[in-house]
């Protein structure tokens, strides 16, 4: 049976061999997950320290004050800290909005994986960590999409490091609008309040691990931390892909 299924899986690569996700060249031995050529991957940008202590930023040519980039000396956010591997820009952004918007779930194992290496990089405290939550969606955007892409991330990053899902205790409360089409006040407008928790109780003294895909103004994983720390949280912090 064995045998079959890989003279099938062989006579299937050369009638329609694997190509690039991003440039579409035939994909050669050494592809990321069999999903991008190495040349692709090779042109995500990352992000680098130093990082703004608040929501992750590269802070090179960007004005801070204490370790803190001007946005977050301006609005702090709820949460406690922000990591991010990736610049959302080039190939990141082009895998993201695949993954989002046109059902390419199984790229989540792939997108997973700078994430994953950015904990163990940097020695993020994941050891403190108790749990992990995904930033929900609404009911009818996950109508929609079919998936929470961020749950998906999360569900990886938890089997990496052995950490507990925390699949149904963040709710979204209502169908914002698409922040992408909003300005930094309107995006902090259009996320506030719009999450809550259900069982207090598994959140009292945790910390908790916030997966999301992209950091923008950081007001969603924000308004999502705020909820989860008066629901009882110890500490809230936050990983996206890029930023």
């Amino acid at each position: 049976m064995g045998l079959m299924r890989n003279l099938i899986s062989g006579l299937c690569d050369i009638i329609y061999p694997k190509t690039c996700h991003l440039c579409k060249n035939k994909l050669q031995a050494a592809s990321i997950g069999g999903l991008v050529c190495a040349t692709c991957w090779s042109k995500i940008k990352l992000n680098l320290p130093p990082f703004c202590a608040s929501c992750g930023r590269n802070l090179i040519g960007r004005r801070s004050l204490n370790n803190l980039c001007s946005g977050c000396v301006k609005e702090p956010l709820h949460f406690d800290r922000a990591f991010s591997p990736c610049l959302y820009e080039g190939p990141i952004k082009e895998l993201i909005h695949a993954f989002k918007y046109k059902n390419k779930d199984y790229l989540s194992s792939l997108l997973a994986q700078p994430m994953i290496e950015f904990i163990k990089k940097y020695n993020l405290p994941i050891r403190t960590i108790d749990a992990l939550a995904a930033v929900p969606l609404s009911a009818a955007k996950l109508r929609e999409r079919e998936f929470n892409h961020a749950l998906l991330l999360a569900r990886h990053i938890g089997k990496e490091f052995n950490k507990e899902i925390m699949e149904d205790k963040l709710l979204r409360l209502r169908n914002s609008r698409s922040q992408t089409e909003l300005n930094d006040r309107e995006r902090r407008l259009n996320v506030k309040d719009a999450f809550s928790v259900i069982d207090a109780k598994a959140l009292n003294n945790k910390n908790i691990l916030l997966i999301d895909d992209v950091l923008t103004t950081g007001a969603t994983a924000s308004e999502a931390a705020k909820a989860l720390k008066m629901a009882g949280a110890s500490s809230v912090y936050v990983l996206t892909l890029a930023n």
